[in-house]
């Protein structure tokens, strides 16, 4: 009789050798018909190559591009993909001018790294289209970076960015997964049945324009082809001996002013040391998100909770219903993931993902908050998570 497999996964059940059998695998150039070249198992594709074959065979284009990504080692770099240096230099301009505005506000938090040890611009999408819609247009008419999002997630696509600037000196990332699951601790993601881990990886594309020339020794993205195959891996990747196999096998591939690099977001990967004395790694992060990671109806929870919250914590008071009562309550009323979120207002500083709702809720019922002041805090939560 067969076992079927687990629904539900666990933390202990990581094990180093299952996720080598899969890093072991190797991409051959065969494989990728369009591709110019795979290197340490990272395909890489020439922009006007690429381009050119858009047109005459554009389906074919996008499933080659979504074998690399799914089937194949999950990683992926365009060179050349901006051909038009004044084009970039004209985006960094405006990233280093919003940059030298938040630096008079304080300190921004990161993910992945201290707070403070990179130029992190949250949002950057937004605040350049309402800064500078010239350099916007110019910079995100750019057919390449929607041709790889639609290969991965189809149409309908959304996209938001985040700038990235590590200075001289500037330390490693640990390495790690991405949104979704990526960013939750063990303890939650282990509430998620195992299809919702394999899901979680074809909801996001995690990508990157390359703004400044990037050698080996400024510290570019070290990447470990294949892992994204790993089922346990986003429980997998705060394991020490991943940890260990991790920098013993990644891949580290120089990168030039204008190239774009795209992986799955379930790849397992780190921003690498700047061990040069004066160079600044510049890149602009994309992360973009399939059409369908929403509600089929816009609903005002802030304002069901502040509604719901006077009678849900008299029934607790009077015990009309217990604690298993009271978080299918919360559950029903309030929201419970914290993206998305306004990061400059809501950032992660207590781990990976801001307060939730829910939590924000049950915490007050806890701690027998006034409505009064709940409402004040459900305001504040408002408040912050707006753009």
């Amino acid at each position: 009789m067969n076992h079927p497999s687990p629904v539900f996964l666990n933390s202990q059940d990581v094990d180093v050798n299952d996720l080598a059998r899969l890093c072991q695998q190797h991409a051959g150039l065969d494989d990728y018909p369009l591709a110019a070249d795979v290197s340490r198992n990272v395909v890489i594709y020439d922009a006007a190559r690429l381009t050119a074959a858009i047109v005459e065979q554009r389906q074919a284009v996008l499933a080659e591009l979504h074998q690399v990504l799914a089937d194949g080692p999950g990683v992926l770099v365009i060179r050349q993909g901006f051909t038009d240096a004044a084009v970039l230099d004209r985006q960094t301009a405006v990233f280093e001018a919003l940059l030298a505005e938040e630096a008079k506000i304080g300190v921004v938090a990161d993910h992945f790294a201290a707070a403070g040890a990179n130029g992190r611009l949250w949002n950057a999408l937004q605040k350049v289209a309402l800064h500078s819609p010239d350099a916007f247009v110019e910079y995100y008419a750019n057919p390449l970076l929607g041709l790889v999002a639609e290969a991965w997630l189809g149409i309908s696509w959304q996209l938001t960015a985040q700038v990235n600037i590590v200075r001289p000196g500037g330390k490693a990332q640990q390495p790690h997964r991405d949104y979704h699951l990526g960013f939750q601790t063990n303890q939650v993601a282990e509430q998620f049945p195992l299809v919702v881990h394999r899901l979680s990886r074809h909801l996001t594309l995690q990508g990157a324009v390359a703004h400044s020339d990037m050698p080996v020794e400024s510290g570019p993205t070290l990447l470990l082809p294949f892992s994204h195959q790993y089922d346990l891996g986003y429980l997998a990747w705060r394991h020490p001996e991943v940890i260990d196999y991790f920098h013993q096998h990644a891949v580290q591939l120089p990168l030039n002013k204008g190239d774009l690099l795209f992986f799955n977001p379930a790849l397992l990967h780190a921003a690498g040391n700047n061990h040069t004395l004066s160079h600044q790694r510049v890149a602009n992060l994309l992360q973009i998100s399939s059409a369908f990671g929403r509600p089929m109806e816009t609903v005002n929870r802030e304002a069901m909770m502040q509604a719901v919250y006077p009678a849900l914590i008299a029934a607790v008071a009077d015990k009309i219903i217990d604690e298993t009562g009271m978080a299918a309550v919360i559950a029903a009323t309030a929201d419970g993931y914290s993206f998305p979120t306004n990061l400059d207002r809501d950032p992660p500083l207590y781990g990976l993902a801001p307060e939730t709702g829910q939590q924000l809720m049950a915490r007050a019922v806890s701690a027998q908050l006034s409505s009064a002041a709940f409402n004040e805090l459900v305001e504040a939560y408002r408040y912050k998570r707006q753009a």
